[in-house]
């Protein structure tokens, strides 16, 4: 190794270098503009014994993404374990108790009143309660050393009150003849598998960035005269500041840089957010991770490896999820004080009974022939455990987010995990990105002017032929729309086009039966000398001036035509602008396109608020200006540019049909693409976090009252009477307080 860092040392532009010789990994820090990753590997193996040493890129944020992934495996494998164990406890106990033949085999008994189903909800139960739980009893422990009782205390007290009273059923039952009574087996492994559903997912955004890079890049090398002498593939994380990359036509740009031979399309919607791609020739920049359309062009690599706006874009998802503190639950700051509550009350109830028993307080009717004063008094302290714990906080808000999430998926809104439904209530200010997402992302042609007496049909024939042969998306609505003048045919053959000649960032010429047809914008007329008339300069300002693509055709050397190419308006934009200020929400536009165009599309749908040319940095600032401004932010987007804002807002909702980055970004997904789903997610949100307040209200309520009756038994017979039907009708006032609960949220 001592050679090695030795021959790396002598590396021109080497700065530093930091051997670690357990897992053999040498980091470094370098001159990017001298030297870089390719020469440190050729100095290394090329060290000592010919085919000693390989070495190889280390992985970024390799450890902290495998601990991520570690622990999103493991929460998934949790819940389907507890899966495998609650839902026969749950069939046991709510369903085969209806069917007569299974009924009778459960209710076997194998010792005194000991039967079979008690002994399977037993066993069953058992794994979820210590093995799967396991972590609630970790989570408690460290909440009651900080003198802070929060869900993990509440749920690790509830379920144990459960499981363990009803493991004293099941031997009371075992060892008497009379005694019979119905377990809470189910609630614990139910309860321990609603939390683990509950636990909200670890974005994978950043492993999905991180894949849009290329893997493999073409190096070229150069004589003396700059003529290309040979062609190397590599990995793409090896190319160094300076390299000379070729791009092939579908190929991604595999480095920041600029062209320095060849002219293309490239297509840069993942940063810029713009649907049509961009006209690249000599000179011009490139960013890496972008798909290049159609011509070869050589890219010479000016920012490399963490340099590169792709990375950045990374490191921006990254602390904003970092950054994203979770928000403090309400059954937390309840739990706080209710949790003692319960234990003060539970033990004043068993010593209020017990004393009461032990001197007579009352009949000795009251007591069942299968117990004595203190099991009774016991049973009616563990009743206000049960009864408190497991329902009351427990299920009230998994209860609500299941209930909820599971009404937004029914109408196309994917909502991931309670954390979004508690945020998105209280959004109130709403930041819109205009491509693919107010507007539809995909051009159409929207009107047609014609300058000549010509036929609609016979012009489009002639245009279709001219731009079938480009890969523009312009050029493919043009074609898409002549189709319609030739519906009575599946598969339209446009007439041949000779000489065609593609004029990058300006259009197309051809000959098409044996009239020239030049298709483009008012530069390329002015450079093959056609002239414009008045008409025509007044078209074209006018469909500009609605933030339109002005097309001119000429034919023969004479415009003929103007066509208006537009990304039009999603259907119903300004109507949920227009709800959205009625429901006191802002809204906003923040977009990577030009500020023409942003202004016309907010004119139109009546927003105020405009953020154009905006790079992926910057709408990630402006979300948090506005939260600094004290707004809770909503960001709507559907491109990677928007990842970084999507994370960084309070609550990030993609468009279903955008990329995967977007959407795994986001906390909420509208599946529908549609508009009116942004207005669905914050209602839904806000009727669900209401019905979660009422869901506590009526919990807490039913449980002091029920506690406080269970307190005041041994001195009143009103309040005994509905303490003892709490207590020995088994399972029925658990489950009546969960159904209210439900009851409650399925309004929704």
């Amino acid at each position: 190794m001592r050679i090695i860092e030795n021959s790396l040392q002598a590396l021109p532009g080497v700065q530093s270098i930091d051997i670690d010789p357990e897992v053999n990994k040498i980091s470094l820090s370098y001159k990017p503009d001298v030297t870089g990753p390719r020469n440190f590997i050729n100095v290394i193996e090329s060290t000592g014994t010919s085919g000693r040493f390989k070495a190889t890129i280390f992985p970024e944020g390799g450890g902290r993404e495998s601990h991520r992934h570690e622990e999103i495996k493991q929460y998934r494998r949790s819940f389907l374990w507890s899966l495998v164990f609650t839902v026969p406890v749950f069939l046991i106990s709510m369903i085969f108790m209806y069917i007569p033949g299974i009924k009778h085999a459960l209710d076997t008994k194998i010792v005194n009143m000991l039967s079979i189903g008690a002994i399977l909800r037993w066993v069953l139960s058992t794994p979820v309660q210590f093995i799967i739980g396991r972590r609630f009893y970790t989570g408690s422990y460290k909440a009651l050393r900080n003198g802070s009782p929060n869900m993990d205390v509440l749920i690790a007290l509830g379920t144990n009150a459960a499981y363990f009273y009803s493991v004293y059923l099941v031997l009371r039952s075992a060892t008497s003849p009379s005694f019979e009574s119905t377990d809470f087996f189910e609630t614990s492994s139910m309860l321990i598998s609603f939390i683990l559903l509950g636990k909200e997912k670890t974005s994978e955004a950043i492993a999905k960035l991180m894949d849009l890079a290329p893997g493999t890049a073409i190096l070229l090398a150069l004589d003396d005269q700059g003529n290309v002498i040979s062609e190397e593939e590599i990995d793409s994380r090896l190319i160094q500041r300076n390299d000379l990359i070729k791009v092939i036509p579908g190929a991604k740009v595999a480095s920041d840089g600029f062209v320095s031979w060849g002219q293309s399309h490239v297509n840069e919607s993942m940063i810029t957010g713009e649907a049509r791609p961009v006209a690249k020739r000599k000179g011009d920049t490139v960013i890496g991770g972008t798909v290049n359309e159609n011509g070869v062009l050589h890219i010479k690599a000016t920012r490399v490896g963490s340099e590169s706006a792709l990375s950045q874009i990374v490191r921006l998802v990254e602390s904003a999820q970092m950054a994203k503190a979770p928000v403090q639950k309400f059954a937390d700051r309840i739990s706080k004080y209710f949790v003692p509550l319960v234990i003060i009350l539970s033990f004043s109830t068993w010593l209020a009974w017990f004393l009461a028993g032990k001197f007579h307080g009352y009949p000795g009717s009251w007591i069942p022939k299968s117990m004595d004063s203190f099991q009774l008094a016991l049973q009616f302290g563990i009743s206000v455990m049960v009864i408190a714990c497991p329902c009351a906080l427990g299920l009230a808000t998994p209860t609500a987010v299941m209930v909820g999430t599971g009404v937004g998926a029914s109408q196309g809104v994917l909502i991931k995990g309670g954390q979004a439904l508690e945020s998105a209530h209280k959004v109130n200010c709403v930041v819109f990105d205009k491509t693919g997402t107010l507007t539809i992302g995909k051009p159409v042609v929207v009107s047609t002017r014609l300058l000549k007496n010509l036929a609609l049909r016979d012009f489009y024939e002639l245009a279709a032929a001219a731009e079938v042969n480009s890969e523009h998306p312009l050029a493919k609505a043009i074609v898409e729309y002549a189709k319609k003048f030739r519906e009575d045919e599946e598969n339209p053959k446009w007439p041949e086009a000779q000489d065609f000649e593609s004029i990058t960032g300006h259009g197309v010429k051809a000959i098409v039966r044996n009239k020239e047809v030049i298709m483009g914008n008012k530069s390329l007329m002015l450079e093959n000398n056609i002239p414009i008339s008045i008409d025509a300069e007044e078209i074209l300002a006018e469909t500009e001036g609605m933030a339109q693509t002005g097309i001119l055709v000429s034919i023969d050397r004479e415009v003929t035509g103007v066509l208006a190419i537009s990304d039009p308006l999603k259907p119903g934009a300004r109507e949920v602008i227009s709800i959205l200020k009625s429901m006191k929400v802002k809204s906003i536009i923040v977009t990577g396109d030009n500020w023409g165009t942003a202004n016309s599309i907010a004119r139109e749908v009546g927003i105020e608020t405009v953020i154009a040319e905006a790079k992926p940095v910057q709408k990630a600032e402006k979300v948090k200006e506005l939260q600094a401004a004290g707004y809770t932010v909503a960001m709507v987007g559907d491109g990677i540019n928007d990842s970084p804002a999507l994370v960084a807002a309070d609550v990030g909702m993609a468009i279903g049909a955008g990329t995967d980055i977007a959407i795994e970004a986001a906390d909420i997904v509208l599946m529908k693409s549609n508009l009116e789903d942004v207005i669905t997610a914050i209602d839904l949100s806000r009727k669900t976090f209401s019905r979660i307040r009422l869901n506590y209200i009526w919990a807490l309520g039913y449980n002091l009252m029920g506690d406080s009756n269970s307190c005041r038994g041994p001195f009143s017979r009103h309040w005994i009477s509905l303490t003892t039907l709490d207590c020995w009708s088994g399972n029925g006032s658990l489950f009546s307080q969960c159904c209210c609960v439900l009851t409650l949220v399925e309004e929704l």
